[in-house]
């Protein structure tokens, strides 16, 4: 058997993704921090077979549910990479943060695999040229719209802004030539509220927009965010920076508790966490902010020069507000 293996980072978006139309296309732009320390590991051993077979190994054991996803992505795409037809694959795949963190793995785990079956196509026809991480983008957008940006460091746009040239609906872009030098130092504290899984599923969520009555509004407002944050970017306008983040985060919540039916993810402690989060910026002026995936869990950013202070204030003050004093300590990469 051959083998292949990659591995792909989680990422936190800033402005948020939230509604899609078509095979997994974006009804509105969203940029993101590529993470260093969340990531997927993904290896696969393939050979030669009659028919296609897999085998899929979650850190050691069998998961009958993630097998079938990734049967259905790969039959997805047998026109695109025939070999799919006759092969058979041992699929072994591990995150670095636990599974239980609440942090969503599905951009990690999704962009690893498609890195690895480009690989394989690579290793069948003996091509020695390096992966094309806009085709790699591609293809794991069918797989999980996220994960089209995790295949970039530092920070990505997915979705077609008429001002960044190459962008598109259809696979993400690196924007990390275009961004000040302090946005790439910046970090991000994970504090785990609770390890619960989500009440609703984000294809459930995004399917919720069909419907929703602030749904173009919402979009318009995202596009507006979108353009301002990359003119941001570019400045290292910090200021402006919180603003846009703190906006979007409490935006997508606010769509989720007000989708038909509703969905309140943020609980109690989260809450608490973004008080406290305000107010030490407010005493202190250190640019600490905050923003949300759709759950409860709070993702700290700052830039690398306040890590001290930060580090202190979350383990003296927000700590407490974890579910068993649990954060992740992570960067963008």
């Amino acid at each position: 058997m051959n083998k292949v293996c990659h591995k792909s980072p989680s990422n936190i978006a800033i402005v948020k993704y939230w509604g899609k139309h078509g095979n997994q296309l974006p009804n509105n732009p969203s940029i993101s921090f590529t993470l260093s320390k969340c990531h997927t590991e993904t290896s696969i051993k393939f050979c030669e077979s009659d028919c296609y077979k897999s085998n899929f190994f979650f850190e050691g054991k069998e998961n009958a549910a993630f097998k079938l996803k990734i049967d259905k992505f790969f039959q997805s795409v047998t026109n695109d990479f025939p070999f799919l037809n006759n092969i058979e694959l041992e699929i072994e795949s591990r995150n670095s943060f636990p599974h239980s963190s609440g942090i969503a793995s599905s951009a990690s785990s999704m962009s690893a695999l498609v890195l690895c079956l480009l690989d394989i196509e690579r290793t069948i026809k003996a091509d020695s040229h390096p992966i094309d991480l806009q085709r790699a983008s591609y293809y794991a957008r069918l797989a999980s719209g996220s994960a089209s940006r995790s295949v970039f460091p530092k920070m990505a746009l997915w979705g077609l802004m008429p001002t960044v040239q190459g962008s598109s609906d259809e696979y993400a872009v690196s924007i990390e030539d275009i961004i000040h030098p302090v946005f790439k130092t910046y970090k991000d504290t994970i504090l785990i509220v609770s390890s619960k899984e989500k009440s609703v599923s984000s294809r459930a969520g995004h399917a919720l927009m069909d419907t929703h009555p602030q749904a173009q509004a919402r979009y318009a407002q995202a596009r507006e965010n979108t353009q301002r944050l990359l003119t941001t970017l570019k400045l290292g306008d910090i200021e402006d920076f919180i603003k846009i983040t703190e906006d979007e985060a409490l935006t997508l919540h606010h769509l989720m508790e007000t989708s038909t039916p509703p969905f309140v993810l943020m609980e109690e402690n989260t809450k608490k966490i973004i008080r406290e989060i305000r107010r030490f910026r407010q005493d202190t002026k250190i640019p600490l902010c905050f923003t949300l995936d759709a759950g409860p869990n709070v993702h700290c950013l700052f830039p690398q020069d306040c890590q001290k202070e930060v580090d202190d204030f979350i383990i003296n003050e927000l700590k407490q507000y974890c579910h068993n004093g649990t954060f992740i300590s992570d960067s963008v990469e």
